[in-house]
C-alpha cells in the first residue's frame, strides 16, 4: 500500500546541468549542456540512453564507459543518484552541474561498471543484503522468479510505484509495523520472567532495519548550509552499513536514537541510560561537549526532526532497496586536552 511519503520518494527527481568533459569534445563550438530530470531513486549510469546520443557526434574515438564527476569528484555509480546529491550538496544546488565522461574510466577510484547490467547486479545484491539483516535470510530474493526479477527492476528503472509494490509484497519484507513506538535492545531480566520466554518475545518483536549511513565528520563550525564545507577524497566520509535493532514494545524510539545506535563510538552508553524516561522531550539529550553536533541529517531531500518517530522514517523514506540511506553532517568534538 503507498503512501503519500512513499509516491513523493518515487516521484522526486532532481534537475541536472550535465557537460561533457572538455577532454572528449571534438567539435566547435562545444555541445551545449544536457538538462535532464534524474530520478531520486535511480542511478547515474542509466542516463547513458540519453546522453550518448545527445553528445555522440563531439566525442572521439573510443570505447564508451559513461561516468560522472562533481567539481572533480568522481561519483560512485552505485549510489543512488538522490543520496548523492544529498551528500554532496549541503546547501543544494539546482540544477546540479555534473560533469559527464565516456572515456577514461577511473578504475582506481570507481568499481567497474558496464552499463545497466552491473547496476542492476548492484540493485539486487542489496536487496539480498536487506533480506538477510531483516530476517536473518536472503531466500526470499534468491528464489525469485526471473519475470518477477525483471519485473522488479524495470519498476525502479521506471518508477512505477504500483508495480514495485505488487512484486516486492511477495518478498515478504516488511520491516516495522504502524506503531510508532519502540525501544532499543532489551534491558537485562526483571523479576521472575524466564530466559526461554524473554528470548521468545524478542524474537516476536525484534525489528532489523538496514541502514547506509554516509558520514562526514567537519571540522569547523558553520551555521549556513551555503557555508559548509566540501570535501573531494571518498576516504573523507566514512561509509558505514549497520542495522538498527530495536523493539515495537516501551520506550519511544526516535531518529536520534537511531543515530546514537549506528554510532556507538560518538555516543557510547547513550541506549543504556534511563535518560530517555524522565519528563523531557523524547529523544532529545540536553548538550554535552563530548557529544559531536549534528549540523544535518538529510534523507530523501527532507531533513527530518531528530524526535520523529523512526518506525515511520523507514516505512516511507526507505530506498527501493529496503534500505534507509542516511546523509549525515556532525561536527566531532574537540579531542580532550585541547
Amino acid at each position: 500500500m503507498e503512501t503519500e511519503a512513499q509516491k513523493y520518494v518515487w516521484d522526486g527527481a532532481i534537475p541536472l546541468q550535465i557537460h561533457l568533459h572538455d577532454s572528449e569534445v571534438t567539435t566547435l563550438p562545444p555541445p551545449s549542456p544536457a538538462l535532464i530530470l534524474a530520478p531520486r531513486i535511480g542511478y547515474l549510469p542509466l542516463l547513458s540512453s540519453q546522453l550518448k546520443p545527445f553528445f555522440s557526434d563531439a566525442l572521439p574515438p573510443g570505447v564508451d564507459t559513461i561516468w560522472f564527476d562533481y567539481k572533480g569528484l568522481p561519483l560512485k555509480w552505485y549510489i543512488p543518484t538522490g543520496v548523492l546529491f544529498d551528500l554532496l550538496c549541503a546547501e543544494p544546488e539546482r540544477p546540479w552541474n555534473l560533469t559527464v565522461h565516456f572515456r577514461g574510466y577511473p578504475g582506481h577510484i570507481l568499481i567497474p561498471c558496464d552499463g545497466e547490467d552491473s547496476v542492476k547486479w548492484s540493485y539486487i545484491n542489496s536487496l539480498k543484503e536487506a533480506a538477510y539483516i531483516i530476517h536473518g535470510s536472503s531466500k526470499n530474493v534468491m528464489n525469485m522468479s526471473h519475470p518477477d526479477q525483471v519485473e522488479l527492476w524495470r519498476s525502479v528503472m521506471n518508477g512505477k510505484l504500483e508495480t514495485y509494490n505488487r512484486i516486492s509484497s511477495k518478498l515478504k519484507l516488511g520491516i516495522i509495523g504502524d506503531e510508532f513506538s519502540g525501544k532499543p535492545n532489551p534491558s537485562p531480566l526483571k523479576g521472575q520472567q524466564s530466559v526461554n520466554e524473554t528470548e521468545a518475545t524478542a524474537a516476536r518483536k525484534a525489528s532489523r532495519v538496514p541502514v547506509r549511513l554516509y558520514l562526514w565528520i567537519v571540522d569547523k563550525d558553520f551555521d549556513d548550509l551555503e557555508e559548509a564545507p566540501n570535501f573531494d577524497r571518498w576516504d573523507q566520509v566514512s561509509y558505514i552499513n549497520r542495522p538498527v535493532e530495536f523493539y515495537t514494545e516501551g520506550k519511544y524510539f526516535t531518529l536520534l536514537d537511531a543515530v546514537k545506535s549506528i554510532l556507538p563510538e560518538f555516543y557510547p552508553g547513550s541506549l543504556n541510560t534511563t535518560k530517555a524516561e524522565s519528563k523531557d522531550e523524547p529523544g532529545i539529550e540536553p548538550e554535552n561537549e563530548s557529544h559531536p553536533v549534528i549540523k544535518l541529517l538529510r534523507i530523501q531531500g527532507i531533513e527530518p526532526k531528530m524526535e520523529i518517530p523512526f518506525s515511520w522514517v523507514v516505512n516511507n523514506l526507505m530506498n527501493p532497496d529496503y534500505f534507509l540511506h542516511i546523509c549525515l553532517y556532525i561536527q566531532a568534538p574537540k579531542p580532550i586536552g585541547t
